[in-house]
């Protein structure tokens, strides 16, 4: 009995999956557990397995094809098995779209125009006859606006015929004077180089990730009302505590894992920044799962630790460092990219100061992380050198308020400054 394989639904946002790569051809003998696939999705790019052994008798969908939700993409059987009747089945389902687009073809209409610096226009009306300049500057006569805006313009009232009375030199005079050019002799005597090029660009075409980025903080941007709240954290101790740490955990913690934790803890303290906007109602959520925002390849993704608050330090620097290699090596699943309830970014490491983030929805929350940088601190009344990191949060105002993310900011801020309270909370 041969098995029909179709588009499954990998994500809670994906409508339509694009197959990246065919591992397997028409005709090979396939295992259940291997790999068939790579689907690339809104989110991520997902393998697909095969469930039952058998043979890959049809591919209904080749690589670059666009396929929807739960339509056919092969077939797999017995050799030699009639599947005209799963085939039939199959021509009934929504049509396969290609996944690429060709850029239009420009037009006399589209073709785009040459244009020319404007040159100054005559003053309009008939032009006074001109009045004999005399060599003498002081004989130059202009009212006090004209000469405030020759002085402004770089003009020499030498140069500027009036058009006033007795030959006054007036404000439409300026407005309407146009330089002569430089004379050939006064330009600087500087041979050019001759320089040879050639225009040219790539259109890519976009793939389903940076669509659904798009959307996503589009919708989020124009539709969540942002406000922003920055903080100035001392990280003289974690600076400090972060190589006794190392020392003793199984593997290397980072800042970020550290950053994790105390945000997930903090979030324990004000669970109101923990919350999300349906539109209809407000949701506040009483688990944490904290979204860390990592770059790829094709754009971003946001793998999610979950039961953040309940994870040690150490479990939280393994999740992430293997939810990284995942993302690089395009392996992450459903459940490494489960709905975040608050998301952290880190540009730190990228040597950004600080930054503003955009909401990742429907959270209502994203806390975007600078650089720890060495700066000149005022401690004790001395200026001394000192471990200095911002982190600027953005809230959705429907959700939370000033005054309750200013609170988080403190809480964590304290977390920080003195990560031994961490060990009590």
């Amino acid at each position: 009995m041969a098995e029909v394989i179709r588009m499954p639904k990998m994500s809670d946002t994906m409508e339509e999956g694009v197959i990246a790569t065919w591992l397997k051809k028409e005709g090979d003998a396939v295992k259940a557990g291997e790999i068939l696939a790579e689907i690339e999705t809104d989110k991520a790019t997902m393998e697909l397995e095969a469930y039952e052994d058998g043979t890959l008798l049809h591919i209904g969908v080749k690589e670059k094809e666009v396929a929807p939700i739960n339509g056919v993409i092969a077939i797999i059987g017995t050799p030699g098995e009639d599947i005209t009747a799963l085939l039939a089945e199959a021509k009934e389902l929504p049509t396969v779209q290609k996944a690429t687009t060709e850029a239009p073809t420009p037009t006399a209409s589209t073709a785009p125009i040459e244009s020319t610096a404007p040159t100054a226009a005559a003053a309009p009306g008939p032009t006074p006859a001109p009045t004999p300049l005399s060599s003498t500057p002081t004989l130059h006569h202009a009212s006090p606006l004209a000469k405030k805006m020759a002085q402004d313009k770089g003009y020499s009232l030498s140069t500027i015929q009036g058009s006033g009375e007795g030959g006054r030199i007036i404000k439409r005079d300026i407005e309407h004077f146009a330089p002569a050019a430089q004379p050939e002799s006064d330009q600087p005597n500087m041979t050019l180089p001759p320089v040879v090029g050639q225009e040219a660009y790539e259109d890519v075409p976009i793939s389903k990730m940076r669509t659904a980025i798009a959307n996503r903080l589009s919708q989020s941007k124009f539709t969540a009302p942002h406000f922003y709240l920055t903080v100035s954290i001392d990280m003289d101790q974690v600076v400090e505590a972060r190589p006794s740490i190392n020392a003793y955990a199984p593997l290397k913690i980072s800042f970020n894992d550290i950053v994790t934790k105390a945000v997930a803890m903090a979030i324990r303290q004000h669970p109101q920044v923990n919350a999300a906007w349906l539109q209809d109602k407000i949701r506040y959520n009483q688990h944490i799962h904290i979204g860390v925002a990592m770059a790829v390849e094709e754009g971003l993704v946001v793998p999610v630790v979950c039961f953040a608050d309940n994870k040690s330090l150490a479990h939280i620097a393994a999740e992430v460092k293997a939810l990284g290699q995942k993302a690089k090596n395009k392996r992450l699943n459903q459940k490494d990219l489960a709905e975040s309830t608050f998301t952290i970014s880190n540009l730190g490491m990228l040597a950004i100061e600080s930054f503003t983030a955009i909401i990742n929805p429907p959270a209502a929350c994203i806390l975007a992380v600078g650089e720890i940088k060495q700066v000149p601190v005022v401690k004790n009344n001395a200026i001394v050198a000192g471990y200095v990191m911002k982190a600027t949060l953005s809230c959705d105002h429907r959700v939370v308020d000033g005054a309750v993310g200013a609170a988080f900011l403190k809480t964590l801020k304290e977390l920080l400054e003195d990560p031994r309270r961490m060990l009590v909370h």
